[in-house]
Order: C-alpha cells, then sequence, then structure tokens
C-alpha cells in the first residue's frame, strides 16, 4: 500500500515508518520541511501542515490508507500548540482530505484512559478526535497504547535521567497508581498489521505490555536496569500537588502540568484484549528498557 502518514518524524513515528517499510508498503511522509526524517527507499516527504489543509489535501491523492500519529503532551496556546487544534483539527482535516481523494481506510493514534467525561484536557481531545474518526465513515482503526517505550522515549529517559541526578525521587501521591508500559516497536507492529487485517476494520484497540507494576515499582525497575540500588523516594500529597502546580504549569520549564498528574495518578491498564487480533508476543519492559538504558 501506499500510506499517507501524519505525526511521523517523532518517537513512535520513527517505528510506524520502519514498521511500514519492513511489510513492503511505501510512504508519503507529512513533514513540516523535507528533511525531517531519514532518506529511505519507499518514503516521500510531502511539506505541510495538518492543521492548514490546503497545504497536503493534493498529497493524499493515490494513497491507500491514511495514518494520523499527532499528538502533543502539553499545551503552549501562545505559540498556538493547543490539544484542539493538534489533536482535534487537525484530524478532521485528514479524514477530510482521505475522503476527499477516495481514501477510505484510515488508522488513528489515541491514547489509553480517553473518555469523553475525563477530567483531562488532553483524553478529552483525544475522545473529541476519536468521535470524528468514527463519524467519518471511513474503514478506520483506533488505537489507544499504554505509556510507550523505546529508545528515543520521553517518559522512561526522562525519570531515568532524574534517577542520575537525584539523590531521592520525587513521587506525586503514593505511586501506587497502576501502570503497563508497552514497545513503540509492538505499536507500530500492531499499525502496520492492521492495514493487512479486515477485522480490525471499526475496532478501537487498547494496548498495553504484559507487566503490570505501580509506578513505585517502575521508578525501581528503571533503577535496577541502571545498576542502582532501591529508590529512596519522597511522597508529595495529591492536594498539595494539584494547588501548587497550577500555579507553575504555564513555565515552559516547569516539568509537569495539572493534566499530566491527573492522568498520571489514573493509572493507564488494559485486559490485553488487543492480542487476540495481534497475535505477536509482544515485549517484556525490563529487557526491553534494558537494550537502551545503560548503568
Amino acid at each position: 500500500m501506499r500510506v499517507f502518514l501524519a505525526g511521523g518524524t517523532g518517537f513512535v513515528g520513527g517505528h510506524v515508518r520502519q514498521a511500514l517499510l519492513e511489510r513492503g508498503h511505501s510512504i508519503r511522509l507529512l513533514v513540516h520541511r523535507k528533511g525531517a526524517s531519514e532518506k529511505l527507499a519507499g518514503i516521500e516527504e510531502i511539506e505541510g501542515d495538518a492543521t492548514l489543509p490546503e497545504s497536503f489535501t493534493d498529497a493524499v491523492k493515490g494513497c491507500d490508507a491514511t495514518i494520523n500519529l499527532i499528538g502533543i503532551i502539553r499545551e503552549f496556546p501562545g505559540r498556538g500548540i493547543t490539544f484542539q487544534r493538534l489533536h482535534v483539527e487537525a484530524t478532521r482535516n485528514i479524514i477530510a482530505a482521505a475522503k476527499n481523494n477516495g481514501v477510505t481506510r484510515h488508522l488513528q493514534m489515541s491514547a489509553l484512559g480517553t473518555r469523553a467525561n475525563s477530567e483531562a484536557r488532553y483524553f478529552k481531545s483525544k475522545f473529541e478526535a476519536e468521535e470524528a474518526v468514527r463519524a467519518s465513515g471511513l474503514d478506520y482503526t483506533i488505537f489507544r497504547p499504554s505509556i510507550i517505550f523505546g529508545p528515543k522515549d520521553d517518559f522512561i529517559n526522562q525519570l531515568a535521567g532524574l534517577l542520575r541526578m537525584l539523590p531521592a525521587m520525587p513521587v506525586i501521591g503514593d505511586g501506587e497508581y497502576q501502570l503497563q508500559p508497552i514497545s513503540a516497536d509492538d505499536v507500530a507492529r500492531c499499525f502496520a498489521e492492521a492495514l493487512e487485517k479486515p477485522e480490525a476494520i471499526g475496532e478501537t484497540f487498547e494496548l498495553c505490555g504484559p507487566d503490570r507494576l505501580s509506578y513505585n515499582e517502575l521508578l525501581d525497575t528503571i533503577a535496577r536496569v541502571m545498576g542502582k540500588g532501591r529508590v529512596l523516594k519522597i511522597k508529595n500529597p495529591l492536594p498539595l500537588m494539584r494547588l501548587v502546580v497550577p500555579l507553575f504549569e504555564s513555565f515552559p520549564f516547569f516539568p509537569v502540568t495539572s493534566d499530566q498528574i491527573t492522568m498520571l495518578v489514573q493509572g493507564s491498564i488494559c485486559d490485553g484484549g488487543w492480542r487476540r487480533t495481534f497475535t505477536f508476543q509482544p515485549t517484556r519492559l525490563e529487557p526491553g528498557i534494558r537494550s537502551y538504558l545503560k548503568p
């Protein structure tokens, strides 16, 4: 297939590009400036912006499917970086471009925990994007991954960096909220395989890895992989964090937002039902992060 890929230059996008190429697909990759990705056979870069449909709609012509991976974890309204614009409006534009060019297959990246009544604006915007996909009339598949790990991830690498620098790790709340991280390669494989699976059409898959552990246990696992002992943890009461964080979250240097706290403490787990359709064995967390975290 020839696949139009939006949001394909980031961390997960690199894994999805590789998975698509390995299965013989070619890619039209939406980029802000050419040269944003490796120069690989099978990838054609298209300059454009998903929030400006006139900049990319014609490039969808001749494609067999569209994939939307666009996502931000934090808003910067002063720079036009908002959940509504990047999650919802961009999705609607990609859907419209697909329909205008006769493309019927669409894959959408969402997030585990997404729901209409979420207190997190991130999840609410992801749900609104999902609803646009479901109402599009396209042959869609939606993926809701848990925390994604891999060599260039933000979450695990950021925690590892803090563990290297700090004598004790600050923990939001009690740290007992449950997480089920999944490998970026496994997420990418699901996207690539979905193009070949008619049974994936019209479905929403929650993607999580085989290991369920608390945030505290995740910190201990990362430390163990790095050759450290048990992590000294400083618990920060959740009510206090919810009072303090809103005072500073508008500053780019501040490491966390109220939205991120809400999402973290609600946990990110699933029942693994996705493996009934995608039947491969997912990567275990500890050996997965051991491949790129060094002592």
